[in-house]
C-alpha cells in the first residue's frame, strides 16, 4: 500500500488582505499569493473583476475553512458610471449595446437612489460567474449566447452620490453578499433613461476586515529580492492576519487546554457557569487567543463543526 503523498508548501494559516491592483484576476492572485508564500492552501472570499481594483482576502491553509463566513460579509465599493453607453459586460471591457446623447442631472440621480436602497432586485450580468443549467454565465456569454439570468433580492445598506464630472458620476456603496455593482449602474442609467456602465470600481472593505489592513501586491512581490527564504518568508508572515480575525462577528467562548484538545477530536464540551452561552447556532471557541472550532452551542454544550490546529 502506498504512503499518502505529503502536502506540498508550508502549513502556515492566517489571511492576507491584498490590495489587488487592476488587470489581475482573483483565480491569477490567489496563485502568486500562494507561491509567495510556499503555502499548502490558499483561497479567496470573493472574486473581483479584473478591472477592478481593491480588497480581495485571501485565506491560506485553515483559514481557507473560514472563507464562507468572509463571502457573507459586508462589502463596500467606491465606483464611476459613465452615461452614455450601455456594455455587453457593463464595464469598460465590452462592447457597446445601446447609446444616448441624454445626460442626467445632479438631482435626477440622487432621487433615483432611494429606488436602490434596501432589499432590491436585480439581475446579474450576463457575463458574471452565475450558473445557467450547469454553465457560467460568462462562458455562454463569451460563445454568443444571450441567457436569461432570473432576477434575485441583494441588500443595498447605503448607496451615496460623492460627486459628478463631466459624463461620469462617483458613488459609494455598502452591499450585502451577492450584489453586482456593475449591474447597479446598468439599471440605473436605464431609469434615468441614458444607459450607463461602469468605468471604474475598487472594493475598500470586506467585513470584518478594514481598509487599513490591505496589503498592495508590489509590496509582497519586492521581497522576491531577498536570497535568503527564511528571512524572505519571515518577511511575508509578518503581513499575516490571524485567522480568527475572519469569524470577529460570531459568538465566542473561551476553553481551557483540555477541552480545546476535545473539540480537536471532534468531541463536544460542556458548558458551564451563568454566562453560559444558551443556543447559538454558529459560534466559535478559542484557547489561549487561537482559534480551536467553530460550531454550535446548544443544550448545554458547544459541538464543533470544524477544528483548527
Amino acid at each position: 500500500m502506498s504512503k499518502p503523498r505529503k502536502p506540498k508548501g508550508r502549513p502556515i494559516s492566517g489571511w492576507l488582505i491584498l490590495d489587488k491592483p487592476v488587470d489581475f484576476g482573483s483565480t491569477e492572485a490567489v496563485g502568486k499569493i500562494k507561491w509567495l508564500f510556499n503555502a499548502q492552501k490558499a483561497g479567496h472570499a470573493g472574486t473581483l473583476d479584473p478591472l477592478a481594483s481593491g480588497m480581495l482576502p485571501i485565506a491560506l491553509g485553515d483559514a481557507t475553512k473560514t472563507v464562507p463566513y468572509v463571502m457573507d460579509g459586508r462589502k463596500i465599493y467606491e465606483f464611476a458610471v459613465t452615461w452614455g453607453e450601455e456594455r455587453s459586460t457593463d464595464d469598460l471591457e465590452g462592447e457597446v449595446t445601446q447609446s444616448s446623447d441624454i445626460r442626467p442631472s445632479e438631482d435626477d440621480i440622487r432621487a433615483l437612489l432611494p429606488n436602490y436602497t434596501g432589499v432590491i432586485s436585480q439581475v446579474p450580468p450576463q457575463f458574471s460567474a452565475i450558473k445557467i443549467a450547469g454553465e457560467r454565465a460568462y462562458d455562454l456569454a463569451r460563445d454568443g449566447e444571450t441567457v436569461e439570468i432570473p432576477s434575485r433580492e441583494v441588500e443595498v445598506h447605503r448607496l451615496n452620490l460623492l460627486k459628478v464630472e463631466d459624463n461620469s458620476a462617483f458613488f459609494e456603496v455598502e452591499c450585502g453578499k451577492g450584489t453586482y455593482v456593475r449591474s447597479l449602474a446598468r439599471d440605473m442609467g436605464r431609469d434615468l433613461g441614458c444607459y450607463g456602465h461602469i468605468s471604474d470600481l475598487r472594493r475598500t472593505f470586506v467585513a470584518p476586515f478594514a481598509e487599513e489592513m490591505m496589503v498592495p501586491l508590489a509590496d509582497l512581490v519586492a521581497l522576491e529580492e531577498i536570497e535568503d527564504r527564511d528571512e524572505r518568508l519571515e518577511k511575508l508572515d509578518a503581513f499575516l492576519v490571524d485567522t480568527g480575525e475572519a469569524l470577529a462577528a460570531l459568538p465566542s467562548i473561551r476553553i481551557s487546554d483540555d477541552q480545546a484538545h476535545r473539540l480537536r477530536m471532534g468531541n463536544p464540551i460542556i458548558l458551564r457557569g451563568r454566562d453560559a452561552p444558551v443556543a447559538e447556532p454558529d459560534a466559535v471557541a478559542f484557547a489561549g487567543g487561537k482559534l480551536v472550532a467553530i460550531g454550535e452551542i446548544g443544550a448545554g454544550e458547544f459541538k464543533p463543526r470544524r477544528v483548527f490546529g
